[in-house]
């Protein structure tokens, strides 16, 4: 299987007892590389290799539960842009001060 990012929305937790009681509840699946819950919009995002409705099964003992969304994982690219950005601007900086030195040399024998 490919790691994939599914996104819950669980109706019945309201509070940090049913919160934690329900990602408890998601951790005994195989597969879950992390866990994250948001209990104002009260969802519950999975990242790993591990089957949808499975993880539905389990949530469905704390009431109604809708799959908002199931899509790849993209955690990785989004690193590799920030590291390519990261050596850019340090590129820039590099040729900024080389093109200053020269200048101020000139200045300095005048």
């Amino acid at each position: 299987m490919v790691q994939q990012k599914v996104v819950l929305k669980v109706m019945t937790m309201t509070d940090a007892k049913t919160k934690q009681k329900a990602m408890e509840a998601v951790a005994s699946i195989f597969g879950i590389d992390s866990i994250a819950a948001d209990l104002k919009a009260q969802q519950i995002t999975v990242i790993g290799e591990m089957d949808t409705i499975a993880i539905a099964k389990k949530l469905k003992k704390f009431g109604k539960v809708d799959i908002v969304s199931v899509g790849p994982a993209k955690e990785e690219k989004k690193e590799e842009k920030k590291e390519e950005k990261k050596e850019e601007k340090k590129e820039e900086k590099k040729e900024e001060k080389k093109e200053e030195k020269p200048e101020e040399k000139k200045e300095e024998k005048k």
